[in-house]
């Protein structure tokens, strides 16, 4: 039999370790989400059932070339593509939309969203041919293009939710089974692995509002944010650790872009989607319905990332909803000030690129004022700073 350890023997050994008895102010960890992050944990306050997903094992999503219709089964089509069957198939394409029609031998989803983000407009009438097509699902909510342009895994969640307000205020509450929503995933393992169970928590409390019980569809791909033209072999390791993160939080499906940011290559692409082989085969997480249930640690800053989130999402609705925030420059001033603050932890190592700012090869070449502009959300690399 072990013997019971309580949360203060821990305590105790860890303050004999450490020779002191603060250590909780000396193991606490700062970070930009404003996530209360202990130590460690004795237990969770509020444990969750599992979160659903809509696929029973993660897609593995492909950039299509004729070479891989053999051996892939779901492709991101930015052409259209003739007699494929039995295939999964992301529309990447507004125009491809636009003409493609779906039929009994494939699956379509498409990846098209119908916010503008430089007007705050939305495109009612491409909505509305969306949804008119034969889709599985017809319009895309992105939120990765606000995760590449610096705003914060609370930011991501809270326009996500205000986004899809916006859309049910426009075609009715039945559109939630329609959406697809597109995240890309960054570098904080634990973080980006909670913000996926965030969002579905999220979601399916957005949907009771509606009378609904719906839960999101939820594209994962792998960050730009944090990837270097110059350290290519680096992006590799780091996108390896994003799918997992992805997979393992429930994605139902998840793309790799090409680890080669220039220069890339048909190799260079195959070895991005390699990537998503090796973890679903080798490793089998993406047949978890929700792996990070049970752990203390993640079910706790997922819930306080669902909390702050939905917290800053009233804000967003009290204020009129996304478009009209976005329209009085809201929502690029909530983006900027996350991502200069961001860029600045990069700039002084607290946070690290192997290759940039930790063991650097390269000297810093561009300020923060070069690389962001309040009135305007564009997606920044951290490591343009020293390209």
């Amino acid at each position: 039999m072990f013997t019971k350890t309580t949360l203060s023997d821990w305590e105790n050994l860890v303050q004999k370790q450490l020779k002191t008895e603060n250590i909780y102010e000396i193991l606490s960890k700062e970070n930009l989400e404003g996530i209360i992050v202990k130590p460690f944990y004795a237990s969770v306050e509020k444990p969750l059932e599992n979160l659903p997903k809509i696929e029973e094992s993660a897609q593995l999503v492909a950039k299509y070339r004729e070479d891989l219709e053999e051996n892939v089964f779901a492709f991101l089509l930015n052409e259209n593509v003739e007699n494929l069957e039995e295939k999964v198939l992301f529309i990447n394409n507004k125009d491809l939309a636009e003409h493609i029609s779906a039929d009994e031998n494939n699956r379509c989803l498409s990846l098209i969203d119908i916010f503008s983000e430089e007007n705050g407009e939305l495109n009612e009438q491409l909505g509305k041919e969306l949804l008119a097509k034969d889709f599985e699902r017809n319009i895309c909510i992105d939120v990765a293009f606000q995760q590449n342009s610096g705003a914060s895994i609370v930011q991501q969640l809270a326009f996500a939710l205000a986004k899809t307000k916006d859309l049910t205020e426009f075609f009715g509450a039945e559109i939630l089974n329609k959406l697809v929503f597109r995240f890309a995933v960054g570098a904080n393992y634990f973080f980006e692995l909670a913000k996926i169970r965030a969002f579905k928590l999220l979601f399916i409390q957005l949907s009771k509002e509606f009378g609904k019980n719906e839960v999101p569809y939820i594209f994962a791909e792998t960050s730009l944010r944090n990837k270097s033209k110059n350290e290519p072999e680096n992006n590799l390791i780091r996108s390896t650790l994003e799918l997992s993160a992805a997979m393992i939080g429930g994605a139902d499906a998840v793309f790799s872009n090409d680890f080669r940011l220039e220069n890339a290559t048909a190799l260079s692409e195959e070895i991005s989607f390699k990537q998503q082989i090796v973890l679903a085969y080798e490793s089998i997480i993406n047949v978890f319905e929700d792996g990070g249930n049970g752990s203390y640690y993640i079910e706790n800053i997922t819930q306080q990332f669902a909390e702050n989130a939905w917290k800053l999402f009233l804000e967003i609705e009290n204020n009129g909803g996304y478009c009209e925030n976005l329209k009085a420059g809201k929502i690029q001033q909530m983006i900027y000030e996350q991502a200069v603050k961001e860029q600045s932890w990069v700039e002084t190592g607290k946070i690290k690129l192997i290759g940039i700012n930790l063991y650097p090869k390269h000297e810093k070449t561009k300020s923060v004022e070069e690389l962001y502009d309040s009135s305007v959300i564009k997606p920044v690399r951290w490591a343009e700073m020293f390209e």
